[in-house]
């Protein structure tokens, strides 16, 4: 899979989990906004992530990977902290290594 292919899946999995928290869940209205932030960042890119040459993937993706891997760190442990949203934080963290696994391979 490449690396734009592997970002898109990432964008997918975002709205997904943000689709998923918000089903059901008013209380969770900050942990919602936060996931939601992360996915609008990352879906900036998303038209553009194909036509970015190779050599410059590194320089463009990082900063936005990294802030939404920022902002999912700060959902979970919002999640984490409210014992009954294990699942959604399990989820939020399952993102973020997805994101961690892409850094690497920048």
């Amino acid at each position: 899979m490449t690396i734009s292919d592997r970002y898109r899946q990432i964008v997918a999995d975002l709205e997904a989990c943000q689709s998923q928290l918000a089903l059901g869940n008013e209380d969770l209205t900050v942990e919602i906004k936060i996931v939601a932030e992360a996915a609008t960042q990352l879906r900036e890119l998303l038209d553009q992530v194909g036509e970015i040459p190779r050599i410059r993937l590194e320089t463009q993706l990082t900063p936005v990977l990294l802030k939404a891997h920022s902002q999912l760190d700060r959902a979970r442990l919002l999640l984490e902290e409210r014992d009954e949203q294990e699942a959604a934080a399990d989820d939020v963290w399952d993102l973020q290594q997805a994101i961690y696994r892409l850094l690497n391979d920048l």
